[in-house]
């Protein structure tokens, strides 16, 4: 068990450490996005009720979408203040099928958001976790539920190996080598433990249907299209009757679905528009609910009349996979649990980064003579101490410089999107290579005070391209923009406090000899 545990958990550790940093990112997806798009708060006007909004959203798309096959709207929420209206032109014989178009709308005049940066936001962040980007995306998703089987092995092995797991969740020796880092690793495994059991199981649940298709296959012989109408109802339309119809009012059938759920709507889908076969199916908010299934009302678009009500009595099988799901998403938390959730996110990426740290320094302390002598490390060491470096410390130079480069780049920029994303793996590219040249302890100092700088002037960065600076959100909000900055400063002092201690000593002054100056010149410091 311990082999099994100390394998399972490197092979894959490098890209664990990348989803659970991007993982735990996602828990606050929607506030990266809003201060990414600092154009929105300038813009956005007074809150409005849904009713309102959805009439706002309707006119916008009768002017922007007449004749498009389905219409999307996506209602303001307390944690998104601006709508979203989506569409899906109709398709022209003998050409290729159009692609989905979508635009923001101030919910309360209707109005398109001028100059608004493109931007995927939290989003990227939130889809890199489980596609990894320039991966195809089944071939992404298999990579990434394989490293989460690894990732559960290596924690029931770590329960199962562990003799004092919970006197050593009091125990923490600094400055004591590898001691330091077991114990560490120790106690960060076991402070977060049930999250670290949950979120690596229910990963796999979200991806259930793709890792274990055989019995969906089995029941409906090959029918997708039957198998998603009997576990998404509300997304299932007829054909369109090609006979022209006007749409009723959406503002009775709005304001008769939130009677129902005595909650507000999330989001509008109406098929056909425009047609006597149209319908509008409304779908709830996420409320303080563990299960991820919403319920939802499907109307006739034509007189208005109540067809079907979805999800208010569900099967054990799907709410328990509702519950699951909604565990990983953590959408039924209110703002405390999120941050709670945030930090055990952060505790396990410290968990996979000191259980790679422990085994290189294990590693170099065994070749400590041989190193001393004049040999040179074996290759397997060197490539974990490089791979160490540059995803431990090189991974936040990524984060940085993709909100850097959302702040840099010009807002009509064409392609932006993909080169904010670019931002990203360029800089992870340059410190990944960095880390290889000279995987050294002065390498881990660099890339994490580079690091250090990047994160904790992102403040000012801001503060020289918005009017959205601390000065500002401190006293007068948004939230979300003081909030951002401040973690972003935290986490700048994290990674510039590390690099320093590495250097030894106050101001950097090493004023005890290393035990192993030859053996030890490439290992991390004491864990502290």
């Amino acid at each position: 068990m311990a082999w099994l545990h100390t394998w399972s958990g490197l092979l894959v550790c490098w890209i664990l450490f990348l989803i659970f940093a991007a993982g735990t990112s996602s828990y606050y997806r929607d506030e990266i996005s809003s201060w990414m798009k600092p154009e929105l708060q300038a813009a956005t006007a007074a809150p409005v009720g849904n009713v309102q909004a959805a009439q706002n959203a309707v006119r916008a798309l009768e002017q922007q979408a007449p004749d498009a096959t389905r219409w999307f709207i996506s209602l303001p929420d307390d944690r998104t203040p601006t709508m979203r209206i989506g569409w899906i032109p109709r398709a022209v014989p003998g050409e290729k099928p159009a692609r989905f178009q979508s635009m923001l709308l101030d919910p309360a005049t209707g109005a398109a958001m001028p100059s608004v940066r493109e931007t995927r936001g939290g989003e990227f962040l939130y889809r890199l976790h489980f596609d990894l980007h320039y991966i195809p995306v089944r071939w992404a998703r298999w990579i990434v539920g394989f490293c989460a089987m690894f990732m559960l092995v290596a924690i029931v092995t770590g329960v199962i190996t562990h003799k004092r797991i919970f006197k050593d969740f009091f125990t923490f020796r600094p400055k004591k080598g590898q001691r330091s880092w077991l114990d560490a690793h120790n106690a960060l495994g076991v402070l977060a433990l049930p999250y670290h059991l949950m979120i690596t199981y229910t990963g796999l649940i979200t991806l259930m249907f793709m890792y274990m298709p055989s019995g969906v296959e089995t029941v409906y012989k090959g029918d997708q299209q039957a198998f998603f109408a009997d576990v998404f109802p509300s997304a299932q339309n007829g054909p369109a009757a090609g006979r022209p119809a006007a749409l009723t009012p959406i503002a009775p059938i709005v304001e008769r679905a939130e009677q129902q759920w005595q909650g507000a709507a999330a989001s509008i889908t109406i098929n056909h528009p425009g047609d006597a076969n149209a319908t509008v199916s409304v779908t709830r908010q996420y409320y303080r609910h563990l299960s991820y299934l919403r319920p939802s009302m499907q109307f006739n678009g034509t007189s208005g009349e109540l067809i079907a009500s979805h999800g208010d009595s569900v099967s054990g099988a799907a709410e328990t996979r509702g519950v699951l799901y909604g565990l990983h998403m953590a959408h039924f938390s209110d703002p405390l649990l999120r941050f709670l959730f945030f930090l055990c996110g952060l505790a396990g990426c410290a968990m996979v980064a000191t259980g790679a740290l422990l085994w290189a320094v294990k590693k170099r302390q065994g070749q400590a003579k041989a190193i001393a002598a004049g040999a040179r490390p074996t290759f397997g060491l060197r490539l974990v101490e490089g791979m160490n470096i540059g995803v431990i410390a090189g991974l936040p130079i990524a984060f940085a410089a993709y909100f850097w480069a959302n702040r840099l780049l010009p807002v009509g920029l064409e392609n932006r999107i993909d080169i904010e994303a670019r931002c990203f793996f360029i800089a992870w590219g340059v410190a990944l290579a960095c880390a290889h040249i000279r995987p050294s302890r002065r390498m881990w100092q660099w890339l994490l005070a580079f690091g250090g700088f990047l994160f904790m002037s992102l403040p000012v960065l801001n503060a020289f391209t918005t009017n959205l600076h601390l000065g500002v959100t401190l006293l007068h909000g948004p939230a979300v923009f003081a909030g951002f900055d401040l973690m972003a400063l935290l986490l700048g002092c994290c990674f510039a406090y590390a690099a320093w201690r590495l250097k030894g000593g106050k101001h950097g002054v090493q004023k005890k000899p290393l035990k192993r100056p030859a053996a030890d010149e490439k290992l991390m410091p004491e864990a502290t």
